[in-house]
């Protein structure tokens, strides 16, 4: 069942008129939420047209419908009427947490957009041949992490020990135990399932896991466990990188511009009202989802989306050099052969188009 919006403001409804009429004062953000927009209420005639000739947008989220960067928003910005306000069709459909099977059904076409954990997963799958662009990304920072027992004081200690991970030991994780000095072949690694509590319990005595998961599902239990970061050992990382069928953006780049003006947009609105956002992905979800801790991840990934922004970028910007630097780390920790044309891969252009003087456009020009 929907749960009823808060009514608009007769200011943003006169807004909206305007905004169905192609015209606004200064184009920007204004602040006001647009729950209850109506098709192309945020979009000129001509580019509503532009974008409805896209036709169904089928987007793919990183992993079910977890509240995390680049899955919730897009999941509010329908919820919202964001994507109907610039005519735009877009069907959300949940990921399995495979980038490559993301990446793939992506290249293909089947899929014309989706989210995928960071750049180094876009350059891996496109080194192995799988055709698809970046046109955003949203943190620039690891969101992998390495927990402990409070015990642990140094990562040398986990010389002879056993360590749990989901089918493969992260990248960014194994650089900075090799930074750290760590002979990674003395390791035991051992898969796990989703369940943290192997840590706790003794079974491992080190476990990798997501910044804004494992650790939050520890700490509600009272558990204490120590996070080794990535970035603490200079090791780079991303946050949510969206990915695009290259044919489909050159045949309707407005679309996939307003896909992610509505997916911004969002985002803002998340941050004010996580509780909102988080209560539509529940209802995708349906049953056996914890809204308590998707709040929680979706404010934790937030907040690392938000510190790790570079000074001058604006939310969602990719750019060449941050791609070329993990490039150039996976090149060296032997993940791919060399970093791919740049110059193809990334579309460092399309997010900086939708700000003006540092603010958001909507409506859309």
């Amino acid at each position: 069942m929907s749960r009823p919006r808060t009514p608009l403001a007769v200011g943003a409804i006169a807004a909206l008129l305007l905004a169905g009429c192609g015209s606004s004062d200064d184009g920007a953000v204004d602040g006001v939420s647009t729950p209850s927009a109506t098709k192309g209420s945020a979009v000129s005639a001509e580019r509503c047209k532009e974008n409805e000739a896209a036709g169904k947008i089928t987007y793919i989220t990183g992993f079910q419908y977890q509240a995390s960067a680049g899955i919730l928003d897009p999941i509010a910005a329908k919820a919202l009427g964001y994507f109907d306000a610039l005519c735009l069709d877009v069907e959300i459909q949940p990921g399995t947490g495979e980038t490559a099977q993301n990446a793939q059904l992506v290249a293909a076409g089947t899929a014309q957009i989706s989210s995928i954990a960071g750049n180094g997963d876009v350059l891996v799958n496109v080194a192995n041949g799988v055709g698809v662009q970046a046109v955003a990304m949203f943190g620039h920072v690891p969101v992998a992490t390495l927990m402990t027992k409070p015990d642990i004081t140094d990562l040398k200690q986990l010389e002879g020990t056993t360590l749990g991970q989901k089918g493969a030991l992260p990248v960014t994780i194994e650089a900075m135990l090799r930074a750290a000095g760590v002979d990674v072949s003395k390791i035991t690694q051992v898969e796990v399932g989703y369940d943290p509590t192997v840590l706790v319990r003794g079974q491992v005595q080190s476990l990798t896991g997501y910044k804004s998961n494992e650790p939050l599902t520890l700490e509600a239990k009272g558990e204490k466990v120590k996070l080794w970061n990535p970035e603490d050992y200079g090791v780079p990382g991303s946050i949510a990188t969206t990915i695009v069928n290259p044919a489909f953006l050159k045949d309707h780049r407005s679309a996939v511009e307003d896909f992610l003006r509505a997916q911004l947009k969002a985002y803002a609105h998340c941050e004010d009202d996580a509780s909102e956002c988080v209560a539509d992905a529940a209802e995708l979800s349906q049953a056996g989802y914890d809204t308590d801790h998707n709040v929680q991840v979706w404010q934790t990934e937030s907040k690392l989306v938000d510190d790790s922004l570079p000074q001058g970028q604006v939310l969602g910007q990719i750019d060449d050099t941050a791609v070329r630097t993990e490039g150039d780390f996976l090149v060296r920790m032997g993940q791919i052969p060399a970093v791919p044309d740049l110059t193809t891969l990334v579309v460092p252009d399309l997010v900086t188009s939708l700000y003006a003087d540092g603010q958001l456009v909507w409506p859309a020009p």
